[in-house]
């Protein structure tokens, strides 16, 4: 099985181009390959999944303990010829920018991911080959297996490989030319999703056919062969018992981790899709709902427009169903959110915060999360460890929660033994007993009401 990790000196260096490239590309080779993303980010998970058709999942060495992460990765694999593996930012920058934990570096040396470097041949010739020695030696086992020329011209690679592979004695396994196709626009939260890039199929088959023409990608399947087998999953839930819990999924909520939605399935949980935007009453006989973070604010008009559905979701909270609204899902159960260009709209007033652009990203990055009472999530005392990004920010961000980042703590969030609401974003898999009381709450509430 090949298993390979793609990452970059630097944010904005074409991780996720060559990521989507490689998977379409082996896709077309056969060898059916999965997807992972390093870190919290939603959004290249999107473009996997674009390519693959199946979901992408992601690696987080905050969130989630190592022994956690190879079971995950590990069970992960199963089935597949080839697993991908993009990371995130540069390739050693881990927490608070100053520390290599849970940085990509991290995440390849704890599952002993081979690495190709994708270096930008910008501005910059021989020059790379002392930025590509200098990362090859920061640390005893870098990982660094091979070397791919990002946005460079076949003629440039032939004449700059030689030379990087001479100074560095790290493979250069071609490159990928400059290409229109390869252009995805930007939001505050990073790339557009998948679902917004016009042609997007098109613009993957023809990177696709880029890689194939200007790189290895034979050698590169030689170097990254691993004859480790894969884990099969486990079969079947802890809990026999199904209760169905309605999860938040369309264009304004599509922020949401495969593996946390895994992890509340392992507990019993059936995992119902409604849209916010489209729907106009909540699934019938749920124990739980879940609405997780997107881009509320973009359609802040026609969420308020489908006032059934925020009747429908107000009145099942006011009325204890265990509910976890998060980041956008929080901004959802306000009073009112404006959209980007400042109009108000009013929500589901169960909450009240106001939310509108705060023109930066607002107390962005790892957290720890520590409960002082006991809630439908929470033990008193424990520490969680959550995640935050996000532009808009609410009037009211709630009190009953304390917040560790850095010698810094604010408070935050709403909760009640029925009632997780808050903007940090919570990752099941990492910790697993948050899922099991929450699907616990909905059997219960299930059981009292007769359905389960």
């Amino acid at each position: 099985m090949t298993r390979v990790m793609i990452a970059a000196p630097r944010s904005g260096g074409g991780k996720t181009t060559v990521t989507c490239a490689l998977l379409r590309a082996l896709q077309k080779r056969g060898t059916e390959p999965c997807a992972f993303k390093c870190g919290p980010d939603y959004i290249d998970p999107m473009f996997h999944r674009a390519v693959l058709g199946v979901e992408s999942r992601n690696l987080d060495l905050f969130l989630c303990d190592e022994a956690r992460l190879r079971v995950l990765f590990e069970q992960s694999c199963y089935g597949h010829g080839a697993a991908v593996v993009e990371g995130v930012m540069g390739y050693y920058d881990g927490l608070g920018g100053v520390s290599d934990r849970a940085s990509s570096w991290h995440v390849a040396d704890t599952l002993g991911l081979p690495v190709v470097l994708v270096l930008r041949a910008k501005g910059a010739s021989l020059t790379l080959a002392a930025e590509l020695k200098g990362l090859k030696e920061f640390r005893p086992d870098s990982r660094i297996a091979g070397v791919l020329l990002n946005e460079c011209a076949p003629k440039l690679c032939a004449t700059l490989a030689p030379a990087l592979e001479r100074e560095s004695g790290v493979p250069v396994l071609g490159c990928l030319p400059p290409m229109e196709e390869a252009r995805v626009e930007s939001r505050h939260l990073g790339l557009r999703t998948a679902a917004e890039i016009e042609g997007l199929d098109r613009r993957l088959d023809a990177l696709a056919e880029a890689l194939e023409q200007h790189a290895d990608i034979d050698n590169l399947l030689r170097l990254c062969e691993s004859k480790i087998a894969a884990t099969a999953p486990e079969n079947g839930s802890k809990e026999a018992r199904k209760i169905r819990v309605a999860v938040a999924y369309d264009k304004a909520f599509s922020f949401t981790y495969l593996e946390s939605l895994e992890t509340l399935r392992d507990f019993g949980a059936e995992i119902v899709p409604f849209s916010p935007l489209e729907d106009r009453a909540l699934p019938e006989k749920i124990g739980g709902l879940y609405l997780p973070g997107g881009y509320p604010e973009l359609y802040a008009k026609e969420l308020s427009a489908n006032r059934l559905m925020i009747k429908s979701i107000k009145t099942a909270v006011e009325n204890s169903l265990p509910t976890v609204a998060e980041c956008g899902g929080f901004l959802y159960i306000g009073t009112a959110l404006c959209d980007g260009d400042g109009a108000e709209y009013p929500l589901a007033g169960v909450l009240p915060g106001r939310a509108a652009n705060a023109g930066h990203l607002v107390r962005f990055g790892y957290a720890t999360l520590c409960a002082e009472t006991d809630s439908l999530l929470f033990r008193t005392g424990e520490r969680v460890p959550v995640h935050e990004f996000h532009y808009w920010d609410s009037t009211v961000c709630g009190e009953a929660l304390r917040v560790e980042k850095g010698g810094r703590a604010w408070r935050c969030g709403f909760v009640s033994d029925t009632l997780y609401a808050a903007f940090p974003h919570l990752y099941f898999a990492g910790r697993p007993e948050l899922a099991e009381r929450f699907v616990a709450a909905a059997r219960k509430y299930g059981e009292a009401h007769g359905f389960a």
